[in-house]
């Protein structure tokens, strides 16, 4: 039986650290800000951003929802965000995808200050992760990578292989794992013969949207297994990882649900904090 990764323990430890950084900046009179901008009223994403706002809330950061009708034009929100980007009681800006098919994604991305992108998604910050320079990571990768470290499982010489190539999770978790020194393949919807990859990673990590997709007959013994997929069958969530078979032959696994998620929101709150340090002229090191 894999030893399971407990993401709700972790989050609790990082959101704990946040917290104590958050108390040392009031103290300091300087009380880090989140605005999270919402489009629609689809009951999923409204409870994922209402889970933002209590969690930000619970360590100590200024939060705000503001929630628009789909029918906001972009020109409207573009405005707002470019308002938001000026606005010292925010250091980070996030807008909640997807976004109406009306509005651009990329265009709207790009009108978020980068450093108020604590989503990571800028094309600065993507940049800058890709040359390996200082920047905001996307939350989810930087939490698959922090709960690596609280479990103290390197990366450095092994053989990990990432599934899903998606601009949010595969492109910048390979680019972390590079950092790491990790030899890294990414596998894809048109990768040949899928099994021969996953067979040899030491550290697996699916992240493809579909959902019991890896099996445990294709994962190697006592190998490493992240599973970040989110998927709903039966009215019940499940990962890209089919958790009974992998199981019985995976060294570590991440369940679903808790495991990655809670990471995801965790990451959130420590780049708002970090935005928050860095306009503040603080220590960090994410200074752009």
């Amino acid at each position: 039986m894999a030893q399971l990764i407990d993401g709700k323990q972790w989050a609790l430890v990082s959101r704990e650290e946040t917290a104590k950084t958050v108390s040392d900046l009031k103290t300091n009179g300087f009380t880090p800000g989140l605005v999270v901008i919402l489009l629609g009223e689809h009951p999923a994403s409204m409870s994922y951003v209402k889970g933002k706002d209590k969690a930000a809330t619970a360590v100590g950061i200024h939060s705000e929802l503001i929630q628009l009708p789909t029918s906001t034009t972009e020109a409207a929100l573009l405005q707002l965000i470019e308002r938001l980007n000026h606005d010292d009681r925010y250091h980070g800006i996030l807008v909640q995808l997807p976004l109406p098919q009306h509005m651009n994604e990329e265009t709207v991305i790009r009108a978020i200050s980068p450093q108020k992108d604590v989503d990571g998604f800028h094309p600065l910050n993507v940049g800058a992760l890709t040359s390996g320079l200082p920047g905001f990571i996307p939350c989810t990768p930087l939490g698959v990578m922090k709960l690596l470290a609280y479990e103290g499982i390197s990366v450095e010489g092994k053989n990990a292989v990432v599934i899903g190539r998606s601009n949010i999770v595969g492109k910048p978790m390979a680019q972390l794992l590079l950092r790491a020194n990790a030899t890294v393949t990414i596998c894809h919807s048109k990768t040949h013969n899928l099994a021969s990859f996953t067979r040899e990673a030491d550290l697996l990590i699916a992240a493809i949207g579909r959902p019991n997709f890896i099996t445990g007959d294709i994962v190697k013994p006592g190998a490493t297994v992240i599973d970040v997929g989110i998927n709903r069958v039966d009215g019940k969530l499940c990962g890209d990882v089919e958790f009974s078979t992998v199981d019985h032959v995976a060294g570590f696994l991440t369940p679903v649900p808790g495991g990655v998620g809670p990471m995801t929101i965790a990451m959130l709150l420590h780049n708002t904090v970090e935005a928050a340090m860095l306009m503040a002229n603080m220590d960090t090191d994410k200074a752009l």
